[in-house]
């Protein structure tokens, strides 16, 4: 039986693709006001399940159960261009969703349970009978959650020693998993008339390239708003005023990417969610910094 090379596989597992939950997984980290040396392991392994493990299975899945898709937008892929043959890549999908299970026991019960959630999540959006991906509304709410959301409030638990986060903690985590849902509706575009022959209802397709453009952009903004406001109420005001200033530049950019969104939806991606997270950092950090990361 005919193999895929190594390369092919690191292609088709997307490295570019690990960074947003490995970082929201360190948020949560830093938000938890743990030490963190003597805790170096358990990070590491967190860090890696984030990204190289279920990340990596989402992308495995999604490619294997899109290859219809991805022919008419994506024919280089791995999988249309025939470079991963057979069924390799469901193999590797169900692989790497055992292995990420088995990693994951060294996080305890709570760790070991957010794992599961995700790799569930990864295979509703992409296999059918849910194939949550039909609906862009379903679909990038289901990555928004397991990308940012889950992936902060793992890191907190986890540190904690499996403890529920502060109410603060997981505010925040819902706020940026939130926003994350523009960030979703931002890869969208770049597969418009592949989804609409495949009858995949993503939002440039359900609301027009416009209205999408206007949504993601609202979607990624409203909760940064929200985020300054609570960092004010919680007498933390300059990393609140770090916020203003990185959701300002997000501004001046969503008002140029709004103009020709078609063109500049790759262009925002790469200059414009790089702001977006660096607040998630910000604002993990006002909770550690404050000292009162347990407290309502």
């Amino acid at each position: 039986m005919a193999r895929p090379a190594l390369s092919t596989v690191a292609e088709l597992l997307k490295p570019i693709t690990w960074f947003p939950p490995m970082w929201a997984f360190g948020c949560g980290v830093i938000a938890s006001g743990v030490a963190l040396a003597g805790n170096w392991p358990l990070i590491i392994v967190g860090i890696l399940i984030a990204g190289p493990l279920v990340c990596a299975t989402s992308q495995a899945v999604n490619d294997w159960y899109d290859r219809e898709v991805d022919a008419i937008n994506e024919p280089n892929r791995p999988i249309p261009s025939g470079r991963m043959p057979g069924m390799w890549g469901l193999y590797i999908a169900i692989g790497w969703t055992c292995l990420s299970m088995i990693v994951a026991t060294a996080l305890g019960p709570w760790g070991f349970a957010a794992t599961v959630v995700g790799l569930l999540l990864a295979w509703a959006y992409s296999a059918p009978p849910l194939r949550l991906k039909r609906n862009g509304w379903w679909g990038n709410t289901a990555c928004a959650i397991s990308y940012e959301g889950l992936a902060w409030i793992t890191g907190a638990a986890v540190m904690a020693g499996g403890a529920t986060p502060s109410l603060r903690s997981l505010t925040l985590a819902a706020l940026y998993s939130a926003g994350a849902h523009g960030i979703m509706t931002l890869n969208d575009f770049k597969s418009i008339e592949g989804d609409r022959v495949s009858g995949i209802n993503s939002l440039p397709v359900l609301l027009g390239v416009n209205g999408a453009a206007l949504t993601a952009c609202a979607a990624m903004a409203i909760p940064q708003v929200a985020v300054i406001g609570l960092l004010y109420y919680w007498q933390m005001p300059a990393h609140a005023l770090g916020i203003v200033v990185l959701l300002a530049a997000q501004l001046l950019m969503m008002r140029r990417f709004l103009a020709t969104p078609s063109k500049l939806a790759i262009w925002y991606s790469g200059f414009g969610i790089p702001l977006y997270v660096a607040g998630m950092m910000v604002s993990a950090f006002a909770l550690r910094v404050s000292g009162v990361e347990g407290t309502p």
